[in-house]
């Protein structure tokens, strides 16, 4: 029994691993960075119920066909026998090119469209997505879709470029946007747009849209007459150093008023402004057909118009010159205005007369300034003369000063000098005065001193003297004081001894005296010798 069981277990696990082996081995794919997997499910192989796809659309979960979604890189682990199992390489996008995708499952477009809306794998219709794709790493399904590549394309259109693809709008530059179609996801009409795209990079569906790129800002044009050059190319001149007008030239030329032809030079700095650029490519199509078309005819028109009512005297010099000037200008500014064009200057440059016009003319300004140059000049003379007769009075001033100025110097010095003197002699006079006080007072302090020697010598002796009075009341009688002075003034060795003598004994007692003195002093002379 047990053997059984081991038997049947062993044979479970041989089943197991075959089961392992098969799968890791034939369902398992690997699919490389860069490529994506794509399925189709071939049904049920014995048991099930087989169900279509239906025709022209990705297959849902369980049905026969292509699945829409792609397996990207990795390991994946699909039976060949119930899945056709195929490598589709990425499609890549690279700088300077777009996408434009086209589908080939799904339903038929409704009449009068040819956009498809909607983002790969999910679009309901065939035909050309509206949406384009810019560089970039895309996994697409060729089975339902179709990638052409697209850089940047250019097609003419009544003069002016369009472009689609790879678009590129430089500064200074805008891009005026015609719809091909509506759209009716953003609301846009199909025709020109009142929206312009600023300068950019822009993936454009050359099927939904087409750019007018449009130059903004201001430009030049000017409107001359052609003039007379010689071989080497210099300009011809009159007596009067004009230029001379070319035979048949063209540009603004006109009749004046009093029947002279007058020709003329004009320069205007005009442009588009960015929020008039789309109704600009509606209303003349480009940049060119406004320069064209508006700008240089209506230069010639507004000065003929209104030069045509002066006259040729009055073109030339004065206010109505400057008259003409402005309102050329304004006239030109308000025609250009009510068509979205800027005008930033219109300028008259030159205005070419006839030399029988100009010649008297520009004499008598000559003449004039002639004049006015003789005037100055004698002006000038006066004025020099002035100038130097005040250079001769700065000169006599300078000297005036200069001996004004030497006399207060010297002044300055005698009066220091005698300053000098006084103070001397103030400070010997002064001294001199102190002096005497110094006299005076020493002699003042010598008799002070004297006087205080004597008195204290009078007080010395009068301390002495009551001194001795109070010395001789002490002692009794001025007899006792004399031996008590007498003995003071006795050797501190001195010995005295008092010897007792009755009367009529003293020389018997002078013996006993003499022994002892001398007994004495030669004791006292035998401890000096000792």
């Amino acid at each position: 029994m047990k053997q059984k069981k081991t038997t049947i277990a062993l044979g479970v696990l041989g089943v197991i691993g075959l089961l392992f082996a098969f799968h890791w081995s034939i369902n398992r794919i690997y699919v490389e960075k860069g490529y994506s997997l794509q399925l189709r499910y071939k049904g049920p192989l014995l048991f099930g119920k087989r169900k279509m796809a239906k025709p022209g659309q990705f297959a849902e979960e369980g049905e026969i066909g292509i699945l829409s979604r792609l397996r990207g890189p990795g390991r994946h682990f699909y039976c060949p026998i119930w899945w056709e199992r195929k490598i589709v390489e990425d499609v890549v996008i690279q700088p300077g090119t777009v996408a434009q995708i086209t589908s080939s499952l799904g339903e038929d477009l409704p009449k009068g469209k040819y956009l498809v809306d909607g983002q790969l794998g999910k679009t309901k219709y065939k035909g050309i997505l509206r949406t384009v794709f810019g560089p970039g790493r895309y996994r697409v399904n060729p089975y339902a879709y179709e990638v052409t590549r697209v850089s940047r394309v250019k097609k003419r259109s009544g003069g002016q470029i369009k472009l689609s693809g790879w678009v590129e709008i430089p500064t200074g530059y805008v891009g005026g946007v015609t719809n091909q179609a509506d759209n009716a996801l953003t609301g846009a009409k199909k025709g020109i747009q009142d929206k312009v795209l600023p300068p950019g990079i822009y993936p454009i569906n050359g099927k939904e849209q087409q750019i007018d790129v449009i130059e903004v800002g201001f430009r030049e044009a000017t409107v001359g007459v052609e003039k007379q050059r010689t071989k080497s190319g210099a300009l011809v001149l009159d007596k009067s150093g004009e230029p001379q007008i070319k035979d048949g030239s063209n540009g603004i030329n006109f009749p004046s008023n009093d029947g002279f032809p007058i020709y003329m030079d004009f320069t205007a700095i005009w442009g588009v402004m960015p929020d008039a650029a789309a109704r600009i490519i509606k209303t003349f199509g480009n940049i060119k057909a406004v320069e064209d078309k508006v700008v240089l005819p209506q230069i010639e028109s507004i000065c003929r118009n209104n030069g045509s009512r002066y006259s040729a005297v009055e073109l030339l010099v004065g206010e109505d010159r400057q008259k003409f000037q402005e309102q050329t200008t304004e006239a030109f500014k308000t025609i250009l205005s009510a068509k979205d064009i800027t005008l930033q200057y219109g300028l008259v440059r030159h205005i070419y007369i006839p030399v029988q016009v100009r010649e008297p003319i520009q004499n008598a300004f000559i003449a004039d300034e002639l004049k006015l140059t003789r005037d100055q000049e004698q002006l000038t003379a006066k004025v020099e003369g002035k100038f130097r007769e005040a250079e001769k009075k700065v000169e006599l001033e300078s000297e005036k000063v200069r001996a004004e100025t030497e006399k207060l110097v010297a002044e300055a010095i005698a009066q220091g000098i005698k300053t000098v003197g006084e103070t001397a002699a103030e400070t010997e006079k002064f001294v001199a005065k102190i002096d005497r006080q110094v006299a005076e007072l020493e002699a003042q302090a010598t008799v002070v001193r004297g006087q205080a020697g004597a008195q204290a010598e009078q007080l010395q002796q009068e301390a002495r003297a009551e001194k001795f009075g109070l010395a001789v009341k002490a002692f009794g009688s001025g007899e006792a004081y004399t031996r008590w002075v007498f003995a003071s003034g006795l050797p501190k060795d001195i010995a005295l001894q008092l010897l007792y003598a009755g009367e009529g004994t003293l020389w018997t007692d002078l013996k006993g005296f003499t022994e002892t003195v001398l007994g004495k002093q030669l004791n006292d002379q035998r401890k000096r010798r000792e």
